[in-house]
Protein backbone atom coordinates (compact mmCIF):
# COMPACT_ATOMS: atom_id res chain seq x y z
CA UNK A 1 0.00 0.00 0.00
CA UNK A 2 1.46 3.56 -0.76
CA UNK A 3 1.62 6.15 1.45
CA UNK A 4 -1.23 9.10 0.86
CA UNK A 5 -0.10 12.27 -1.23
CA UNK A 6 0.21 14.50 2.65
CA UNK A 7 2.29 11.78 3.29
CA UNK A 8 4.49 12.22 0.91
CA UNK A 9 4.62 15.70 1.24
CA UNK A 10 5.99 15.26 4.68
CA UNK A 11 8.37 12.99 3.87
CA UNK A 12 9.66 14.89 0.93
CA UNK A 13 10.16 18.27 3.59
CA UNK A 14 11.43 15.97 5.79
CA UNK A 15 14.28 14.77 3.50
CA UNK A 16 15.01 18.33 2.10
CA UNK A 17 14.70 20.28 5.96
CA UNK A 18 15.70 17.54 8.74
CA UNK A 19 16.00 17.91 11.60
CA UNK A 20 12.55 19.31 11.79
CA UNK A 21 9.63 19.85 13.97
CA UNK A 22 6.25 18.84 13.65
CA UNK A 23 4.79 22.73 14.61
CA UNK A 24 7.30 23.38 11.26
CA UNK A 25 6.29 20.97 9.11
CA UNK A 26 2.70 21.50 9.71
CA UNK A 27 3.72 24.97 9.30
CA UNK A 28 5.18 23.99 5.85
CA UNK A 29 1.73 22.22 4.76
CA UNK A 30 -0.47 25.26 6.25
CA UNK A 31 -1.99 22.73 8.28
CA UNK A 32 -2.20 22.12 12.42
CA UNK A 33 -0.23 20.23 14.49
CA UNK A 34 -3.05 18.34 15.72
CA UNK A 35 -4.38 17.36 11.85
CA UNK A 36 -0.58 16.06 10.89
CA UNK A 37 0.18 13.97 14.31
CA UNK A 38 -1.88 11.03 12.87
CA UNK A 39 0.15 11.18 10.00
CA UNK A 40 3.32 11.65 11.80
CA UNK A 41 2.79 8.74 13.99
CA UNK A 42 2.11 6.69 10.95
CA UNK A 43 5.67 7.36 9.19
CA UNK A 44 7.25 7.09 12.01
CA UNK A 45 5.74 3.76 13.22
CA UNK A 46 6.46 2.47 9.50
CA UNK A 47 9.85 3.29 9.78
CA UNK A 48 10.15 6.11 7.35
CA UNK A 49 10.86 8.46 9.09
CA UNK A 50 12.84 9.03 12.89
CA UNK A 51 11.53 11.10 15.94
CA UNK A 52 13.91 12.62 18.29
CA UNK A 53 12.71 13.90 21.32
CA UNK A 54 13.50 17.63 21.64
CA UNK A 55 15.21 17.88 17.96
CA UNK A 56 12.77 16.46 15.62
CA UNK A 57 12.01 14.46 11.98
CA UNK A 58 14.91 12.93 9.90
CA UNK A 59 14.35 10.69 7.28
CA UNK A 60 15.71 7.34 7.66
CA UNK A 61 17.43 6.95 3.88
CA UNK A 62 19.57 4.34 4.88
CA UNK A 63 16.39 2.31 5.19
CA UNK A 64 15.16 0.76 1.65
CA UNK A 65 12.57 -1.25 2.63
CA UNK A 66 10.73 -0.57 5.82
CA UNK A 67 9.68 -3.39 7.96
CA UNK A 68 7.07 -1.96 10.00
CA UNK A 69 5.15 -1.09 6.92
CA UNK A 70 5.10 -4.33 6.17
CA UNK A 71 3.66 -5.70 9.10
CA UNK A 72 1.11 -3.17 8.49
CA UNK A 73 0.10 -3.63 5.65
CA UNK A 74 -0.88 -7.64 6.90
CA UNK A 75 -3.50 -6.47 9.74
CA UNK A 76 -6.77 -6.09 8.92
CA UNK A 77 -9.66 -4.38 10.62
CA UNK A 78 -11.14 -7.69 12.14
CA UNK A 79 -8.56 -8.53 14.42
CA UNK A 80 -8.87 -5.03 16.38
CA UNK A 81 -12.18 -3.89 15.73
CA UNK A 82 -13.91 -3.05 19.30
CA UNK A 83 -17.56 -3.83 20.13
CA UNK A 84 -20.03 -1.64 18.60
CA UNK A 85 -21.85 0.78 20.49
CA UNK A 86 -25.11 1.40 18.63
CA UNK A 87 -28.69 2.59 19.80
CA UNK A 88 -32.28 2.59 17.94
CA UNK A 89 -33.16 5.71 15.71
CA UNK A 90 -36.30 6.77 17.75
CA UNK A 91 -34.78 7.18 21.44
CA UNK A 92 -34.32 10.53 22.49
CA UNK A 93 -31.46 12.76 22.32
CA UNK A 94 -31.30 12.65 26.15
CA UNK A 95 -31.04 8.94 26.03
CA UNK A 96 -28.31 9.11 23.53
CA UNK A 97 -26.13 11.05 25.45
CA UNK A 98 -26.86 8.60 28.61
CA UNK A 99 -25.94 5.46 26.34
CA UNK A 100 -22.49 7.75 25.02
CA UNK A 101 -21.32 8.45 28.27
CA UNK A 102 -21.92 5.21 30.02
CA UNK A 103 -20.28 3.27 27.00
CA UNK A 104 -17.60 5.95 27.11
CA UNK A 105 -17.24 6.24 23.36
CA UNK A 106 -17.10 8.93 20.82
CA UNK A 107 -19.93 7.84 18.95
CA UNK A 108 -22.65 5.48 18.10
CA UNK A 109 -24.03 3.64 15.36
CA UNK A 110 -27.75 4.26 14.40
CA UNK A 111 -29.40 0.88 13.61
CA UNK A 112 -32.65 -0.55 12.34
CA UNK A 113 -33.61 -4.03 12.12
CA UNK A 114 -31.05 -6.61 11.75
CA UNK A 115 -28.69 -4.08 13.41
CA UNK A 116 -29.10 -2.48 9.81
CA UNK A 117 -26.74 0.59 9.47
CA UNK A 118 -29.06 3.88 9.27
CA UNK A 119 -27.18 6.62 10.61
CA UNK A 120 -24.19 7.93 12.80
CA UNK A 121 -23.82 10.78 15.91
CA UNK A 122 -20.89 11.83 17.56
CA UNK A 123 -20.26 13.87 20.93
CA UNK A 124 -20.30 16.95 18.25
CA UNK A 125 -24.03 16.35 17.24
CA UNK A 126 -25.01 15.74 20.72
CA UNK A 127 -23.62 19.19 21.88
CA UNK A 128 -24.78 20.85 19.40
CA UNK A 129 -28.36 19.44 20.08
CA UNK A 130 -27.53 20.71 23.99
CA UNK A 131 -26.50 23.98 23.08
CA UNK A 132 -29.73 24.72 21.19
CA UNK A 133 -33.66 24.92 21.35
CA UNK A 134 -33.96 21.24 21.51
CA UNK A 135 -36.17 19.24 23.63
CA UNK A 136 -33.66 16.37 24.34
CA UNK A 137 -36.10 14.06 25.87
CA UNK A 138 -38.62 14.24 23.17
CA UNK A 139 -36.53 14.31 20.44
CA UNK A 140 -35.38 11.58 18.51
CA UNK A 141 -31.52 10.73 17.39
CA UNK A 142 -32.91 10.39 14.03
CA UNK A 143 -33.11 14.31 13.71
CA UNK A 144 -29.73 15.53 14.12
CA UNK A 145 -27.85 12.10 12.65
CA UNK A 146 -25.48 11.86 9.52
CA UNK A 147 -27.62 9.33 7.76
CA UNK A 148 -26.48 7.08 5.03
CA UNK A 149 -25.07 7.27 2.49
CA UNK A 150 -23.01 10.25 3.98
CA UNK A 151 -21.31 7.55 6.47
CA UNK A 152 -17.39 6.53 5.96
CA UNK A 153 -17.11 3.04 7.10
CA UNK A 154 -14.95 0.25 7.08
CA UNK A 155 -14.95 -3.77 6.77
CA UNK A 156 -13.26 -6.43 8.69
CA UNK A 157 -11.31 -7.42 6.05
CA UNK A 158 -9.99 -3.85 5.40
CA UNK A 159 -6.37 -2.99 5.91
CA UNK A 160 -5.71 -1.18 9.01
CA UNK A 161 -3.64 1.14 7.06
CA UNK A 162 -6.48 2.14 5.06
CA UNK A 163 -9.31 2.38 7.96
CA UNK A 164 -6.54 4.82 9.76
CA UNK A 165 -6.29 6.81 6.46
CA UNK A 166 -10.10 7.10 6.26
CA UNK A 167 -10.08 8.20 10.01
CA UNK A 168 -7.34 10.48 9.75
CA UNK A 169 -8.43 12.40 6.25
CA UNK A 170 -11.88 12.73 7.41
CA UNK A 171 -10.73 13.64 11.08
CA UNK A 172 -13.02 11.72 12.84
CA UNK A 173 -13.23 9.22 15.85
CA UNK A 174 -14.12 5.93 14.94
CA UNK A 175 -15.41 4.09 11.74
CA UNK A 176 -18.62 1.60 11.91
CA UNK A 177 -17.44 -1.63 11.09
CA UNK A 178 -20.20 -3.28 8.58
CA UNK A 179 -20.91 -6.43 6.59
CA UNK A 180 -23.29 -5.87 3.24
CA UNK A 181 -26.57 -7.72 2.85
CA UNK A 182 -29.34 -8.20 1.06
CA UNK A 183 -32.87 -7.31 2.59
CA UNK A 184 -36.08 -8.12 1.62
CA UNK A 185 -36.98 -5.37 -1.18
CA UNK A 186 -33.51 -6.58 -2.67
CA UNK A 187 -31.69 -3.35 -1.43
CA UNK A 188 -28.08 -3.90 0.07
CA UNK A 189 -27.87 -3.01 3.68
CA UNK A 190 -24.65 -2.71 6.21
CA UNK A 191 -24.77 -5.07 9.10
CA UNK A 192 -22.59 -3.29 12.02
CA UNK A 193 -20.66 -5.88 13.29
CA UNK A 194 -17.79 -3.37 15.35
CA UNK A 195 -16.49 -0.81 15.59
CA UNK A 196 -12.76 0.79 14.49
CA UNK A 197 -11.31 3.96 16.53
CA UNK A 198 -8.43 5.88 17.18
CA UNK A 199 -7.66 3.76 20.20
CA UNK A 200 -7.70 0.72 18.31
CA UNK A 201 -4.58 2.82 16.14
CA UNK A 202 -2.94 3.73 18.92
CA UNK A 203 -2.99 0.05 20.62
CA UNK A 204 -1.74 -1.60 16.51
CA UNK A 205 1.36 0.61 16.95
CA UNK A 206 2.05 -0.05 20.32
CA UNK A 207 1.73 -3.75 19.79
CA UNK A 208 4.10 -3.48 16.84
CA UNK A 209 6.66 -1.36 18.81
CA UNK A 210 6.68 -3.92 21.15
CA UNK A 211 7.85 -6.69 18.61
CA UNK A 212 11.17 -5.12 18.75
CA UNK A 213 11.56 -4.68 22.21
Amino acid sequence: MELSERQEKIVEIVKNSSPITGEQIAAKLDLTRATLRPDLTILTMAGVLEARPRVGYFYKESQKKYPHMEKLRRLRVGDFKSLSASIRENISIYDAIVTMFTENVGSLAVVGEGQALKGMISRKDLLKAALGQTDLQQVPVSVIMTRMPNIIMTTDDEPVLDAARKLTTHQIDSLPVVEAFIDEKGEERYEVVGRFTKTNVAKIFVQIGSLED
